[in-house]
């Protein structure tokens, strides 16, 4: 299971600004302490997938109950919703103009909140754009192109440096471990 949250849920949920979580690989019990001890077991027993969203929903807004609201920026929270909603290629300059501000301030929002650029917060939007895309049939091409990847061999190098895999080999793997596959 994979679980998007916001830059302010990263902060409520774990209890640590994003910034400090960029580039880290952790097991959740390290993040969120003892209260994750059990939480795969209990997933992997329950009967379906329907049910294991609906315990992972319980799960995670009983640990957000009583959390402290994190402070967002406005300008960083409606630069990164704009990114991460976008289906296809966003200019970085083109959203800062949108915003009334520059490039700069756009980018050091970013650093600062999130511990990213909006270059790669789009990045990674757009690649999980392309993955949706692919585990509902939509073929490579297409899904190049409307993901605004310049051609083919342009989203072949992106999936391969953001998944280890070919797009092929990822399509693979998407519809092996799609929910009701398993």
């Amino acid at each position: 299971m994979s679980v998007g949250l916001t830059p302010a849920g990263v902060a409520a949920l774990l209890g640590v600004p994003m910034p400090e979580l960029t580039e880290v690989t952790a097991p959740l019990s390290e993040l969120v302490g003892p209260r994750a001890v059990g939480l795969a077991e209990r997933l992997r027993g329950a009967p379906d997938w329907p049910s294991r969203f609906a315990l992972l929903d319980r799960v995670l807004t009983g640990w957000l109950a009583g959390a402290p609201a994190g402070s967002a920026d406005a300008l960083v929270s409606a630069a990164w919703w704009r990114l991460s909603q976008s289906p296809e290629r966003l200019r970085i300059g083109v959203l800062a103009d949108r915003l009334g501000v520059s490039r700069r301030r756009l980018e050091l929002g970013f650093r600062r909140q999130i511990g990213l650029t909006p270059a790669t917060v789009a990045r990674t939007a757009r690649f999980q754009h392309a993955i949706r895309l692919l585990l509902h049939g939509a073929d490579l091409a297409d899904t190049a192109v409307e993901t605004g990847y310049a051609d083919q061999p342009h989203f072949t190098r992106e999936v391969r440096a953001l998944s280890g895999l070919t797009p092929t080999e990822l399509c693979a793997f998407l519809q092996d471990h799609a929910p009701g596959r398993r």
